[in-house]
């Protein structure tokens, strides 16, 4: 019954063993020990490779080292090679500040990474089954996973240099049990598993006998459910990247910019799935606490009327719409620095907001009225200064009576708030600011002069 299961269910997902190098996550309980089991009959009728790794989180002291004992016994009587590390897993939670699941999961996962280098691996087989997947399914449901994660645990996922496998997930606890009753296997059993300190525990026994209660295939559903998540999934998740490329305007490994028209033009469903790869993007390591609630927050902020606003999600992550554009950054990496620089004669100056400054000499005045050209006399006070903004910073314009201050006139023209910290200003050599580049020019011109030279200031964009 099991082996026919898991062969139909191995066909379906286009999966065969043949010739293939696999590596089995073995804890000695009845799942993986069942597992084991039936792969290690199966290589010798097929011709597939196993090798059984163990990892001994050392929570339960003796107990646990002679769980690692028995797999290896387990493992020698039948000549299957066996490797085994014991990690102090308490130690390795001190450091990190991570949970005891997820803390044994990433050093589990990191040996099995090792063993599957050493030994030439293509393959990790893990012993999840269906009643794990509808736990999962499930716990992530109720914690507010989205995209993907909903769809639960996947039969194959890219892992190290190979792929991790799940080939029981088409059975249930009860069949795995009454396999290994039949095959007189005796597996260890962790006391940990029946602690209710843990979620998955809490959903194993508190709601997963009720929906078996209401169908006892209730994992076969489960299961189907999350193939057709994974396939309609993927078909979405390609759709986004295509729509989610035309609306950036920035795109680095630690800011993306958003072109927020743009993207509220894509299809409402691409749109929290846009907003869930550019986290993904932007965590290399992926937040516990970030949720589905976070990508709504997201798409409130792009989607109100006010034109600005700014959120502050997990590990410094700063998002601020400013306008029609919303900057992903983290706060760390985007400290700005003011900067001063001085030009007394023709030369150019490289901004920190990526854009150039150029001073030449000319004795043409027309064709230089441009808003990122300035003309000014050559009597001009140098050195021509071109810096940061500064609190207080007024100018004069051309058509109004006294002066303006510069946050006055970024609001007028719509500056988003990270452009203001290096847009430059330039002022002469007594300080008075004559040009906000691209924006504003100061109340005075350039007069004819009897020797025709003049100043000319170029700004070139980022």
């Amino acid at each position: 019954m099991v082996g026919s299961k898991v062969k139909a269910f191995l066909k379906k997902q286009g999966f065969h063993m043949s010739n293939k190098r696999v590596g089995i996550g073995v804890s000695g309980g009845p799942d993986s020990l069942a597992l084991l089991h039936y792969l290690f009959e199966q290589s010798k009728r097929e011709g597939f490779y196993i090798s059984v790794m163990h990892v001994d989180h050392m929570f339960r002291g003796e107990e646990s080292y002679h769980d690692a004992l028995y797999v290896q016994q387990f493992c020698e009587e039948r000549n299957i090679p066996f490797k085994m590390k014991r990690v102090n897993v308490l130690e390795y939670m001190a450091e990190t500040g991570k949970s005891s699941q997820i803390a044994a999961r990433e050093c589990r996962y990191e040996f099995y990474k090792q063993v599957m280098e050493e030994d030439d691996l293509q393959y990790i087989a893990l012993g999840h089954h269906g009643d794990d997947q509808v736990e999962t399914i499930l716990m992530r449901l109720t914690r507010g996973s989205t995209g993907s994660a909903r769809a639960g645990i996947s039969f194959k996922r890219a892992f190290g240099n190979g792929y991790i496998i799940r080939p029981f997930l088409c059975l249930n606890r009860e069949e795995i049990e009454n396999y290994c009753t039949k095959n007189d296997l005796s597996p260890r059993m962790d006391p940990s598993n029946e602690k209710e300190i843990y979620s998955r525990n809490r959903f194993r026994k508190n709601i997963l006998p009720f929906l078996k209660q209401e169908n006892p295939h209730v994992h076969e559903h489960f299961q189907r459910f999350s193939e057709e998540m994974q396939s309609d999934e993927a078909f979405l998740q390609e759709l986004t990247r295509e729509q989610l490329n035309r609306v950036m305007d920035k795109k680095q490994s630690d800011e993306i910019t958003l072109n927020i028209e743009a993207f509220q033009g894509i299809p409402k469903p691409l749109q929290r799935r846009a907003i869930q790869l550019i986290l993904n993007y932007l965590y290399q390591e992926k937040p516990p606490s970030l949720s589905a609630t976070h990508i709504e927050n997201v798409f409130s902020l792009l989607t109100h009327p006010h034109p600005s606003g700014t959120l502050n999600f997990p590990n410094g992550l700063n998002i601020v719409r400013s306008y029609q554009k919303c900057i992903f950054h983290f706060l760390e990496n985007k400290t700005v620095q003011p900067y001063h620089f001085h030009l007394s004669q023709p030369g150019e100056v490289n901004i920190p907001n990526g854009g150039k400054l150029i001073f030449e000499m000319t004795e043409q005045i027309e064709g230089n009225q441009c808003s990122d050209r300035l003309l000014l006399s050559s009597s001009t006070v140098l050195p021509i200064i071109i810096r940061s903004r500064q609190n207080g910073d007024r100018m004069t314009l051309k058509g109004i009576k006294g002066s303006k201050k510069l946050k006055d006139i970024f609001i007028d023209h719509k500056i988003p708030l990270n452009e203001r910290a290096t847009w430059p200003v330039v002022t002469d050599g007594d300080g008075q600011i004559l040009w906000l580049p691209c924006l504003k020019k100061y109340n005075g011109t350039a007069e004819h002069q009897s020797d025709n030279s003049y100043i000319l200031l170029k700004y070139i964009k980022q």
